[in-house]
């Protein structure tokens, strides 16, 4: 008996076709859905024979729980066995949803169904071109139902004013601040792509949360470049941090450039007046692109041993093709064994820009020959050890 089909086998049918979001959708293409017929799993002959009275307890229970007049849900479809020895018999072998509502009733959605077809009402008269997202994406327009009004207004608003230039924080929308933007920036993204004319899109800009604000032309909040200065500085100031534009302009004199990704190795790093450091921020020197006077510039790069430390490495190589690395060697890497660390994810993709020193020993640790996911961190790194290394940059 478990493997025939119960009521509430014919509940979670329905609500698959709910999950899918395709009994929404079919209210907006005009697919005929109704009346849907569901097969069910019945008994067989044998089992109708061996099993009597527990064919008529599941007969009995699909029927009280099918329609009747005023309550909607399923009717059943029933076919007549002829038993030898049991004679005729009726036996259900479908259900049948006449109508919509009798499909609703019976997972328990008219209200959420109803909520739907006002929304998607409004969004469609709204901004005609989502038509075809609304079919898609029915279930999404549910989960932020109470957040429509304030999103139809930001995307009023983006319409009329493209390309901004201008922070998130300045659309004037009732009821709208930056953090609600922030939050929906994903759906928004989804929606603008299908409403906004493609001249205004930045497609140089990848899709994603990261970098709506590039990507539809609003001022993003400006990346910031951390540096230390010789004893003096400027203006008495030896530890700044100023926008990355603002950095760009500065073409400061020191002739070599240090980055270091560890903060106490940062404040602690021994200067010159020669020598400048800059506290890095792992992956992404995009906000150091326009900052042309480092071209000019000696550039070592201090990162962790580990995979991802040469990958930051090659991916500076590409903005900065002069750049070398300090104490990102096998001789450190083997003098400092006791200190040794797990990288928690390395990385195990080609890397073009290593030399081929530091390629090599990138092989050894993407490949475990030397422990697996082996990691010394900068700061596990003796300072004696540091400063002997930077008398060769004196």
């Amino acid at each position: 008996m478990s493997d025939w089909t119960t009521p509430a086998d014919l509940r979670a049918r329905v609500l698959r076709e709910w999950d899918r979001g395709h009994l929404l959708s079919a209210t907006l293409t005009g697919e005929a859905l109704y009346p849907w017929r569901i097969p069910l799993k019945c008994p067989s002959s044998t089992e109708l024979a061996g099993s009597f009275d527990a064919v008529r307890q599941w007969i009995r229970e699909l029927a009280d729980s099918a329609k009747t007049e005023g309550k909607p849900g399923y009717r059943l479809e029933f076919q007549e066995i002829n038993h030898r020895q049991l004679g005729r018999n009726h036996v259900p072998v479908a259900a049948w949803l006449d109508t919509e509502a009798d499909a609703l009733a019976l997972i328990g959605k008219r209200r959420e169904a109803a909520q739907f077809q006002e929304l998607a009402g409004a969004i469609a008269l709204a901004f005609p071109p989502l038509h075809d997202w609304l079919v898609r994406r029915p279930l999404r327009v549910l989960e932020h139902a109470e957040d429509w009004p304030r999103l139809l207004g930001v995307l009023g608003w983006v319409v009329a004013h493209p390309r901004p230039d201008v922070y998130l924080r300045q659309i004037d929308v009732a009821g709208v601040h930056s953090k609600f933007i922030e939050r929906q920036r994903g759906l928004l993204t989804e929606l603008l792509e299908r409403i906004l004319p493609a001249h205004v899109i930045d497609t140089a800009a990848p899709t994603g949360v990261a970098v709506f604000e590039r990507r539809y032309g609003f001022r993003a909040k400006p990346a910031l470049i951390r540096f230390r200065l010789p004893q003096g500085g400027m203006h008495g100031l030896t530890d700044l941090t100023v926008p990355a534009d603002e950095f760009a302009l500065l073409s400061l004199p020191a002739a070599q450039i240090f980055i270091t990704e560890n903060e106490i190795n940062f404040l602690a790093f021994p200067l010159t007046p020669n020598r400048l450091v800059i506290f890095g921020s792992g992956y992404g020197f995009d906000a150091w692109a326009e900052a042309h006077w480092l071209r000019a510039r000696e550039i070592i790069y201090w990162g962790d041993i580990d995979t991802h430390g040469f990958a930051i490495l090659d991916q500076l190589r590409g903005r900065f093709p002069q750049a070398h690395s300090l104490l990102m060697d096998r001789t450190t890497l083997l003098a400092h064994r006791p200190l040794w660390g797990r990288e928690d994810t390395p990385t195990r993709r080609e890397l073009s820009r290593l030399y081929p020193d530091e390629a090599s020993l990138y092989d050894e640790l993407r490949q475990d020959r030397i422990a697996p996911a082996l990691r010394l961190e900068q700061e596990r790194i003796g300072y004696a050890w540091v400063q002997a290394a930077l008398a060769g940059y004196e």
